[in-house]
């Protein structure tokens, strides 16, 4: 039997665990602070699950993504996605090109539609009550967009890995890892674990275990933040009511209907946090931020919010806001994996390849784009490629 250490387990290392361990690897689980964390990106109760992205190659991954967690909802018992439907909404002159999503779309034969302003205040009242949405603003619906809640999935992954007989270690950091040979000590202040292999899921920690081995990655690491914001109307906004929402320009903003148990409309600024240290950054949030989100919420949907009840998280960006999923060059026994802001609702899939790749099996071309050795991936950051 494989034995396979994963470092951090959040989204994506817990969904590695889990496929490990299912595929019937010794797994041996590391986690730096307590499971459940809010330090990193996979807290909270709602992340976008879409098929719509700027690439035909996402587009196809999204297809996966539903698959795999359709598979941890068949093998818990429990649902995970939640049906909303989504629009991205397209201002006149908008920063992001419709084009590139709807031709990926068509590529892939996967439906939508093409609504205009109108139609989008028709289906959805409620954003007839601001201005944003105007006559010429158009929008991609897609039916199969919803809702993944990165807590409680997270935490469900956490219990299947267990169940198939996973080992999850928190509150104990991994200092370092170490080659030997075709083997790798997992270094911890309890001395050394020797493995078979190692997966590398640790997001914005990722360049302090890489650099010791000669090797690093352009990283942006962002706070950013959440609101909820209360509103008398609330009724308005609910699932079948009111759709996960996009606005596809710069700055960009996204947000969801009523969901989980904050009672308030959520929304965000997508990649509008100031860069930090993932060890010193600030949790209390940032009043301009809030202001500038209350602002356009107020746009898109009327005035009527109350202050708001807001959380933080971080965001680890590639130079190209590609995902890293590969084995290290020199060292094919230890895989690291990134989701560059936007991987929670591929995790299960994430989880699946991490599996494969640290077991030895072949993997698909799929993987080809998020190659460590791709020169995108090092090049300096530059904002500019995170506006997709």
């Amino acid at each position: 039997m494989t034995t396979v250490a994963v470092v951090g387990l959040g989204g994506l290392g817990s969904a590695a665990a889990y496929s490990l361990a299912r595929r019937g690897a010794d797994v041996i689980g590391f986690e730096q602070f307590e499971l459940g964390h809010v330090r990193g990106a996979s807290h909270d109760h709602s992340r976008i699950i879409r098929r719509s992205y700027h690439t035909p190659h996402y587009v196809r991954l999204t297809a996966d993504a539903y698959r795999a967690w359709r598979d941890v909802e068949n093998h818990s018992g429990q649902q995970v996605i939640t049906t909303t439907g989504g629009i991205d909404l397209f201002p006149r002159d908008a920063a992001i090109d419709h084009g590139t999503y709807t031709s990926s779309l068509d590529s892939e034969r996967v439906a939508y539609e093409w609504l205009d302003g109108a139609e989008v205040r028709r289906r959805w009242p409620a954003f007839a009550g601001g201005h944003l949405v105007a006559d010429d603003v158009m929008a991609i619906h897609s039916p199969d967009t919803g809702i993944v809640p990165p807590n409680r999935s997270t935490t469900l992954l956490q219990q299947l890995a267990r169940e198939h007989g996973a080992q999850l270690r928190e509150r104990t950091p991994v200092r370092g890892i170490r080659p030997v040979g075709g083997e790798v000590d997992v270094i911890t202040d309890e001395g050394a674990t020797r493995v078979g292999a190692v997966v590398l899921t640790v997001d914005a920690w990722a360049n302090r275990l890489l650099q010791p081995l000669g090797l690093q990655v352009p990283l942006a690491v962002t706070r950013e933040q959440v609101s909820y914001f209360p509103r008398p109307d609330l009724e308005r906004f609910g699932v079948g009511r009111f759709p996960v929402w996009i606005w596809m320009d710069d700055p960009s903003f996204y947000g969801f209907p009523v969901f989980g148990p904050v009672a308030g409309l959520k929304g965000s600024e997508d990649c509008g946090g100031p860069p930090v240290h993932p060890d010193t950054r600030s949790f209390e949030p940032d009043p301009k931020m809030e202001a500038r989100l209350q602002a356009f919420m107020e746009g898109l949907v009327g005035p009527g919010f109350g202050a708001p009840a807001t959380t933080t998280c971080l965001y680890t960006l590639t130079a190209d806001r590609d995902f890293l999923l590969d084995r290290l060059p020199e060292h094919p026994q230890v895989c690291i994996a990134l989701g560059a802001a936007h991987g929670f609702k591929f995790a299960a899939w994430f989880g699946e390849q991490l599996a494969a790749l640290a077991l030895g099996q072949s993997t698909g071309p799929e993987l080809a784009p998020f190659a460590f050795s791709r020169p995108s991936l090092h090049e300096p950051i530059d904002r500019s490629a995170w506006l997709v």
